[in-house]
């Protein structure tokens, strides 16, 4: 439970509601209560034509000045024939705001009794309130089952609000309406608006009844004015992403919903059916100060066990399958501008991939769904990407795409625009998901993009002069290094991120193709040997794990954000305490420079080195960046702050609280390891999980008191063929 005793003053005070869909800031004021929309298909413009034209020509040519180190000639290359025109995908806009404005009469108003709150359990905002003697009590809902969003409004006696609806820009002294038209008819308002550049059009219809005998709803200009004791809202909308006419889907999506009790109903039986599935508790717990005061203490183990919790909440609020669905951007589905950071898409160097990290562990799967259909549509559009820009089969996607699954190279940012990688970091999603359900259709639907991919990587790869398979050009995402000769530069061959994505993808390739009776079409003999002739990665002089493939190059900036070249480590497996201890020890290395030099900054960065710390058993550390990510990178609504908000620091961190408590990533011995309470705090108490999920298809539930494993430890093998060795704390091991 999120609680406050004052209402929001600002959007990162305000709570978020979402059916997957549609999508709302919720206030709680007393005077204007504000709900800020979203839908998640409102995007600024359509399909672009943005590949760069001149890039296969000249990459011969950008490949040989990579390969001599001849930095600037080669970005002046790049600058000239390979950065896309125009430079920026599309981006996500608002869908409008709706107001209510309440009429207390001409005595001046007195309101005592405060309180609003987010029940995550039920995925119900509510706000209740005294005014002058009268009680007042919301609650509002975002139906997946229904497809709107609801509200449900009472009082002590009868009382009198208006309903406003409109789409105007959030900065200060803007008046500009974007929208088409703004009417009224049959007691609903109907706004229908065209999202700048023209890709599509919706429209957002509100509805409102009184549940009361003596109420009524007028209809006055463009507002809607009700009076009673109890009245429901009805918000619908829809857009021509998905559907031909949106005012008349829009319009069935109210008319069949019958009444609130019939709504919230349905929409508590969806929503516990997903949020119920697993449990995490953690004590003390101290949930008696409201959340944005107890943030600003010392966090207590509840504490992180509600930002696990929320976790899980926002992704069921943000990414749900459908018609058309989409995943999550940068900002979930909950962004207040017509000019959102980074234009609040979808940024598959990391932050994309974030956003689903707790989707398996927190038996969730079908939240990714969304994903791995924006996927297939991506591996389309990525064809003629690969083709024309790299003369390469298969596809590939650069590190961002949008609502149209553009491949193309995306801004003019020399250290992460020209990364053809975004979609082979993608598909190791694909595996990831299979090894926690074990589910061969899901396999067998999502193979052919996993085939495309490895297509790609295939004729991508050229022989360095060792005689290696490298790609090239290659970066590590969005950092800079510095030479020795004190050149700057991004640009390598097989930086060590890329090897290890490759490596990933390729056993990927060869374990599916393997699990559904050689259905692939790649000759196997080729993947493998591009697997075996891939370069290896390599520790420095100095002890640290190289970012830049086989040069030892410095970082311009130490503390970077990005821990690329940890890929291995976390979210892949390939560096391991018990496996590759030596390569573990380098990656310690570097978490250690990087949080000399100021490393964590923004708030997903955080959540990544969480996970980091947890794989090198580094309980201590791992909590102390919990810690930080709850105290400086996390808003008064437990929203991640980079700054600004973004969604992809609340699911890193929901993932990382999980990494600490269970692993599964390990394979010895032909058996899959299940470490308890691998890099858990000791002075963190007492906590319980049940039925979380680990790889191989398998289920738990434990409980712990001072860092000791109950008796009772509950396993759920389900339908899975793994054999596991589930290691306790104390290093004593059960075989299964």
């Amino acid at each position: 439970m999120l609680w406050y005793n004052s209402p929001a003053t600002e959007w990162s005070h305000a709570l978020p509601i979402g059916n997957g869909r549609l999508g709302a800031m919720v206030y709680g004021q007393t005077t204007t209560e504000v709900l800020q929309l979203n839908e998640d298909s409102v995007w600024y413009g359509g399909p672009q034509d943005r590949l760069p034209k001149a890039a296969l020509q000249n990459l011969p040519e950008l490949r040989r000045l990579i390969r001599e180190g001849r930095q600037r000639e080669a970005e002046a290359l790049v600058r000239a024939a390979f950065f896309a025109y125009p430079s920026s995908q599309r981006h996500y806009e608002p869908l409008g705001t709706l107001y209510l404005d309440f009429d207390y009469g001409y005595q001046s108003t007195s309101v005592s009794d405060y309180r609003r709150e987010l029940d995550i359990s039920q995925a119900i905002s509510r706000v209740q309130y005294s005014c002058n003697g009268i009680q007042y009590r919301r609650e509002v809902i975002a139906s997946y089952p229904d497809q709107v969003i609801g509200i449900n409004l009472s009082s002590s006696q009868s009382s009198k609000y208006t309903i406003r609806l409109n789409r105007v820009s959030e900065r200060d002294y803007e008046t500009n309406e974007f929208l088409d038209t703004l009417t009224t008819r049959d007691g609903k308002i109907i706004m229908h608006a065209t999202p700048g550049g023209g890709g599509s059009r919706f429209c957002c219809v509100v509805s409102a009844r009184s549940n009361d005998p003596d109420g009524c709803v007028q209809v006055l200009g463009n507002t809607l004015v009700v009076t009673g004791k109890s009245s429901t809202i009805l918000l619908a909308s829809q857009t021509t992403f998905r559907v031909e006419d949106p005012e008349v889907a829009a319009l069935e999506d109210i008319e069949k919903c019958g009444t609130w009790t019939q709504i919230l109903g349905r929409h508590l039986e969806d929503y516990r059916s997903l949020y119920g599935r697993i449990c995490l508790e953690l004590s003390p717990d101290d949930n008696s100060i409201p959340t944005d005061i107890r943030l600003q203490q010392q966090p207590d183990p509840g504490l992180v066990a509600l930002y696990h919790n929320y976790g899980r909440y926002l992704l069921i609020s943000c990414s749900r399958p459908g018609n058309k669905a989409l995943p999550a951007t940068l900002q979930g589905i909950w962004n207040p501008s017509f000019q959102p950071p980074w234009g609040s898409k979808y940024t598959i160097n990391i932050n994309t991939q974030m956003n689903y990290w707790p989707a398996n562990i927190s038996n969730l799967p079908e939240c990714e769904i969304p994903l791995f259909e924006l996927l297939e549509r991506v591996q389309v559009n990525g064809a003629k990407t690969a083709k024309e820009m790299y003369g390469c089969r298969g596809w590939c996607a650069h590190h961002n795409t949008d609502i149209w699954a553009d491949t193309n190279p995306q801004d003019k940012w020399m250290p992460a625009t020209l990364w053809p990688l975004g979609g082979a970091w993608l598909c190791t999603h694909i595996w990831e998901r299979y090894l926690f359900f074990e589910d061969k259709s899901f396999l067998q639907r999502f193979f052919p993009v996993l085939e495309g991919c490895v297509r790609f990587l295939l004729d991508f790869l050229v022989k360095d002069e060792q005689g290696f398979y490298v790609t090239n050009p290659s970066l590590s995402p969005e950092n800079t290094f510095r030479t020795p000769g004190g050149e700057e530069g991004v640009f390598c061959e097989a930086s060590t991120m890329d090897i290890q994505i490759l490596s990933a993808v390729f056993k990927a390739y060869i374990s599916s193709n393997a699990i559904l009776e050689n259905l692939g079409a790649v000759d196997l003999a080729e993947v493998t040997k591009a697997l075996n002739g891939l370069p290896p990665i390599i520790i420095s002089p100095t002890g640290l794990l190289q970012e830049w493939g086989r040069n030892d190059y410095e970082e311009v900036e130490p503390g970077h954000r990005h821990t690329s070249h940890l890929w291995g480590l976390h979210p892949g497996d390939s560096i391991t305490l018990s496996s590759t201890p030596g390569f573990a020890e380098a990656a310690s290395a570097v978490l250690a420079r990087r949080a000399a030099h100021g490393g964590g900054h923004t708030g997903w960065s955080r959540a990544w080195l969480i996970n980091l710390h947890a794989r090198l058993g580094q309980a201590e550390k791992s909590k102390d960046h919990i810690e930080q990510l709850l105290r400086k990178s996390t808003l008064p609504n437990l929203l991640d702050d980079h700054p600004p908000f973004q969604i992809d620091g609340n699911f890193g961190g929901s993932a990382g609280i999980m990494e600490m408590i269970v692993q599964s990533h390990e394979v010895v011995d032909g058996k899959r390891v299940v470490r308890l309470l691998p890099s858990w705090p000791l002075e963190w108490g007492n906590g319980k999980v049940e039925k979380i999920r680990v790889r191989g298809g398998a289920a738990i539930t434990f409980e712990w008191q001072d860092g000791k494993i109950k008796d009772t430890l509950q396993f759920d093998a389900g339908l899975g063929s793994s054999k596991y060795v589930i290691i306790k704390p104390d290093g004593s091991k059960v075989n299964i």
